[in-house]
């Protein structure tokens, strides 16, 4: 079983930054594909982007390719979505997930277990 908890959500404006950790327990974490869902107001959950367990294989929503980079430390059980030139389209509440399918997935529920969420929201 594996429990996630994500952080550094929060306000920023247009064409900034921000960087999600999600801190993982449990001793399936190394073996588990990360990803990262997002659920904006009144739309439903979408995928943004997914790693596999060696961090060789990534995979990217086309909204976000260029923009946002996913990573992992097994090492330090976590991982990361870095979002560069961040647009206000991008508000949500950002989801981390963990799975066991041997390729990153674009499925939410090929994912087991989830995070609580943490906000973004970007202003214009």
């Amino acid at each position: 079983q594996v429990q996630l908890v994500e952080s550094g959500g929060g306000l920023v404006q247009a064409g900034g930054s921000l960087r999600l950790s999600c801190a993982a327990s449990g001793r399936s974490f190394s073996r588990s594909v990360m990803g990262w869902f997002r659920q904006a107001t009144g739309k439903e959950r979408e995928f943004v982007a997914a790693i596999s367990w060696s961090g060789g294989s990534l995979r990217y929503a086309t909204s976000v390719k260029g923009r946002f980079t996913i990573s992992r430390d097994n090492a330090k059980n976590t991982a990361n979505l870095r979002m560069n030139s961040l647009k206000p389209e991008d508000t949500a509440v950002y989801y981390c997930a963990a799975g066991t399918t041997v390729v990153p997935s674009n499925v939410a529920r090929d994912y087991d277990y989830w995070g609580q969420g943490t906000q973004v929201t970007v202003s214009s």
